[in-house]
């Protein structure tokens, strides 16, 4: 193997070495990069890549920087069946499927649409599935102070579809759980039940 290359500056993405790759990883499948389909490819591929996962460099837990603090609720708010996709870090290849993300807050709350954001800032890096349960669980608690967390997410990883054991509609669920979901088998349950409640 050649020298590994060093990665790009803190908030950058190196589009250029991208397309350099790209153009090395067709060559080395045995294509032609200069024929009519693929001469374009390397720079499609790179501005790809530059918005897929813009999420390296920014800390999605900044969604959440609305709160609505007057409220005094102190029951579950729940946001289900948010899609997303992201990448395996192990294949990048993309896993995909629904999230379910609920909280209890301690009298702040955020917009609803915040939810779907920090999921979303979170999917655009290389990620497993597992860390990124966690880390939407984790943002969750630390930005809301909330009093309680959990966050489901059911995907189907293209990695188990399109290679390897080739198992198509294989779903895997992870789940988080912090404070009071954690603490409260009953309001455990009550969350989860919400949950299924949709299908």
């Amino acid at each position: 193997m050649g020298d590994r290359q060093q990665p790009a500056p803190s908030g950058a993405i190196d589009t250029d070495a991208i397309e350099a790759a790209v153009h090395q990883i067709l060559i080395a499948i045995g294509e032609d990069p200069t024929r009519e389909g693929l001469v374009g490819t390397p720079e499609r591929v790179g501005r790809m890549f530059a918005e897929i996962f813009e999420g390296i460099h920014r800390d999605p837990a900044d969604e959440i920087d609305a709160f609505f603090g007057d409220e005094h609720y102190q029951e579950i708010v729940m946001v289900r069946d948010i899609p997303f996709q992201t990448f395996c870090e192990h294949h990048m290849l993309p896993f995909l499927g629904r999230a379910h993300v609920a909280y209890i807050p301690k009298g702040r709350v955020t917009g609803l649409s915040k939810l779907a954001r920090l999921l979303e800032g979170y999917c655009r890096r290389l990620q497993m599935q597992e860390r990124l349960t966690s880390q939407v669980a984790d943002a969750l608690m630390d930005r809301l102070d909330a009093m309680g967390v959990l966050v489901v997410l059911e995907a189907e990883h293209l990695c188990m579809t399109m290679r390897g054991v080739k198992k198509p509609g294989s779903v895997t669920v992870t789940s988080a759980v912090r404070g009071t979901m954690a603490n409260n088998p009953a309001t455990r349950a009550e969350a989860l039940a919400l949950i299924d409640r949709g299908r």
